[in-house]
C-alpha cells in the first residue's frame, strides 16, 4: 500500500481570493470552493481521474480559511519552471502583475531561481528553464 499526494494545503486570509489568484498563476481551475476551503486542480486532472489509477492521479491546492496573517517564512514551498521555450523573465513579470512580489529569503546572488510571495506572503521559487 502506499498513499498518493492529494493536495497541499495553504492557509489564508482570504481563501476564495487566494485559489483564484494560484488558478490564474497556474492556468488551473478552481475546482471547487466553499466557506471551509478552495480547491484548485489542473485542468486535465479531471480527465485523468477518469482513467489512471488512484495512486497516480496528480495533486491539487487546497486553500483553507484562517484569521491570522502569515508571519514566518514558509517551511514548505513550490518550485515551478517554465520550460526553455518559454520566457521565464516575461513569466516572473506576468506573476508579478498578477500580485506576486520578489522577496528576499537569504538566498545567494548568484542563484538560478527566482524568489516570490503570493498576494499573502506564501514564498515560491521560479526555477530556471527545464525542458523535462
Amino acid at each position: 500500500m502506499s498513499l498518493r499526494w492529494y493536495s497541499t494545503v495553504v492557509e489564508a486570509q482570504d481563501h476564495r481570493a487566494l485559489a483564484q489568484w494560484w488558478a490564474e498563476a497556474l492556468g488551473w481551475d478552481v475546482a471547487f470552493e466553499n466557506d471551509q476551503e478552495a480547491a484548485v486542480l489542473p485542468p486535465w486532472a479531471q480527465d485523468f481521474i477518469e482513467i489512471l489509477d488512484f495512486h497516480r492521479v496528480p495533486p491539487g491546492m487546497v486553500f483553507v480559511p484562517v484569521e491570522h496573517a502569515k508571519t514566518a517564512k514558509n517551511r514548505l514551498h513550490w518550485d515551478f519552471a517554465p520550460h526553455t521555450t518559454d520566457d521565464r523573465g516575461a513569466e516572473i513579470r506576468r506573476l508579478i502583475d498578477l500580485g506576486a512580489r520578489r522577496v528576499d529569503v537569504g538566498e545567494p546572488e548568484d542563484v538560478t531561481w527566482t524568489v516570490l510571495a503570493d498576494p499573502e506572503g506564501n514564498e515560491f521559487c521560479v526555477l530556471s528553464a527545464r525542458d523535462m
